[in-house]
């Protein structure tokens, strides 16, 4: 079935031609492409370049906040400025306000990545939305996430949270007018307003979640070493020149 709406994938982490042409296939309207460690620039530059008259690509950042060991994941819709990694929570959730950007927790109390309920309702005013279902979920987290919904009153949300390109369109959300540009998406999402969330099931979809357990796996554990032993200094680190300081006072690194 093709989605009635304007239908978006409201996170996925890989975007190439062969992203855009799932994309497509699936009957989305548009993408929010949120890459880890890559900075703002470079997320929107490639947006424009995957955009076209059939899909919209938005750029977005899933601002990794914390250290490696605490850290705690903020997806970010609608930046006017850029964002490093590896700050305090505080410290990111505080400019996210200035920003007046879209605030949405991707997989509450998933694992070690994750906001917790405490942390949800210490910012309740800045949060727009969390993510009730995802891929890589199991039943469990599911379940939490819909408890912390009906506790803390904010809107859900679901998406593909695609760290392989099969994965999109697993999960999408669609609205009823189409929105044209990034700043509408913002704003569709801090206004609360109506959407509609849907999520693939059935073997093929299981075999889809399975691949993205399976890529977790490698991403906690050669990646993990690979990004902490052999790269260096992300691209997003504080002390990066596009920053020019003015995160100096609440990185963590």
């Amino acid at each position: 079935m093709q989605p009635e709406g304007y239908a978006v994938d409201l996170h996925v982490k890989v975007l190439d031609d062969g992203v855009v042409e799932r994309a497509k296939a699936r009957g989305l309207d548009a993408l929010v492409y949120a890459p880890h460690f890559t900075r703002l620039s470079e997320i929107r530059r490639q947006a424009e370049a995957f955009s076209d008259e059939e899909l919209t690509v938005f750029p977005a950042r899933e601002i990794f906040t914390g250290t490696w060991q605490q850290r705690r994941h903020v997806l970010a819709i609608g930046l006017e400025d850029p964002i490093p990694d590896f700050i305090t929570f505080d410290g990111a959730m505080r400019e996210l306000d200035r920003q007046d950007a879209a605030v949405l927790v991707p997989h509450p109390g998933f694992l070690n990545v994750s906001l917790g309920l405490d942390d949800i309702e210490a910012y309740d005013d800045i949060i727009d939305a969390l993510e009730v279902y995802n891929p890589k979920q199991l039943s469990h987290h599911r379940d939490r996430a819909q408890s912390f919904t009906s506790e803390t009153g904010h809107e859900p949300f679901v998406s593909s949270y695609a760290h392989v390109r099969g994965t999109v369109g697993e999960a999408y959300v669609t609205f009823a007018e189409a929105l044209e540009d990034v700043a509408a998406l913002s704003a569709a999402l801090k206004d609360d307003v109506e959407r509609s969330l849907f999520h693939r099931d059935g073997l093929s979809h299981d075999l889809r979640r399975a691949v993205e357990w399976a890529h977790l796996g490698l991403e906690n554990t050669w990646g993990k070493f690979d990004r902490l032993m052999l790269q260096g200094t992300e691209p997003t680190h504080p002390d990066h020149v596009a920053y020019d300081g003015r995160f100096n006072d609440v990185k963590v690194y």
